[in-house]
């Protein structure tokens, strides 16, 4: 039986060659489906894509179909345009479930309550050290993140930051002119430096996290692992009603789609932004109210030691 010799120098028999088909079927369809999930976490159509990386609808709907072979030129042009690096959509290890990249399959098959467990024997030391008597509000714009920990901080008696305000602070502009200038990476880069900073310097603080911190698996793993957090929801619609009442029109202004593509945010990042320790849903619910839940889950959860 002839062989034939790999990249690495290593040598296989001619009838691996199924086995490395496979392979290459399983790596089309893994990347299709990440550029899938990719994009409708970003809440954009498959023609918006299209647009913005130069890549044709027919290529795409075939590449998330799983049967397109794209190119590592293409792949790059949509990779960017998803504000993704090439590799979060090639590697085995999806980074969105980073914690499986931790510990592995096991780890990740494995019931919530097991992993949380798992981490905490693994921990060099108790997590609940590690988060000290830090607090992270996260969740999508809209939740009462910034009114609620502003609130909490007061009655509790720890100061309040907001994530962004600390971005601007150190990049000395507002956070749509760090978009603008330096993109969706650069902005990620200041919000991880951001977060590094501010649990290096606060034993105790309300942190109020903009609702897009998910899209780093790196500087979010950083968030669960320093913070006590804690996902703020709401419905849709009430989500949608609170930043207009703000008066900010940007979401639906000359959008019809704004509200469809809010949904499709809130459920593509219903999983991420699950990873946090507690839920508080504000939905139906006045300030008042809301904050007395905050408070007592605060409390009764001993996030402040």
């Amino acid at each position: 039986m002839s062989e034939i010799t790999n990249f690495r120098g290593e040598t296989s028999s001619v009838s691996d060659s199924d086995q490395i088909d496979t392979s290459v079927s399983a790596l089309i369809a893994r990347v299709g489906e990440r550029v899938r999930r990719a994009r409708e976490r970003k809440g954009i159509s498959r023609r918006v894509l299209s647009e913005q990386s130069g890549v044709s609808p027919r290529y795409l709907a075939q590449l998330e179909g799983g049967e397109g072979n794209i190119s590592i030129g293409l792949l790059q042009r949509v990779a960017i345009a998803l504000d993704h690096r090439i590799e979060w959509l090639t590697g085995e290890e999806d980074p969105w479930t980073s914690d499986a990249m931790r510990v592995g399959d096991l780890f990740s098959s494995s019931s919530v309550a097991t992993q949380q467990k798992v981490m905490s024997l693994l921990a060099p030391e108790p997590e609940a050290n590690l988060r000290a008597g830090r607090i992270c509000l996260v969740g999508l714009r809209g939740a009462g993140k910034s009114t609620l920990g502003a609130l909490a901080g007061q009655e509790l008696g720890l100061p309040f930051v907001e994530l962004n305000s600390e971005i601007e602070a150190q990049s000395g502009m507002p956070v749509d002119e760090v978009m603008a200038l330096y993109g969706q990476e650069g902005y990620r880069k200041l919000e991880a430096q951001a977060i590094s900073r501010i649990t290096a310097t606060h034993d105790s603080l309300i942190l109020a996290a903009a609702g897009g911190v998910v899209g780093e698996p790196e500087t979010y793993n950083s968030l669960l692992t320093g913070f006590h957090t804690i996902w703020i929801k709401a419905s849709p619609d009430e989500h949608m009603s609170r930043v207009r009442a703000q008066g900010d029109e940007r979401p639906m202004a000359g959008n019809p789609e704004a509200m469809e593509q809010l949904r499709s945010i809130l459920t593509s990042r219903e999983a991420l932004y699950g990873k946090a320790l507690a839920q508080l849903d504000t939905s139906g619910q006045g300030v008042e109210e809301t904050l007395a839940g905050l408070v007592d889950l605060i409390r009764d959860r001993g996030f402040l030691g």
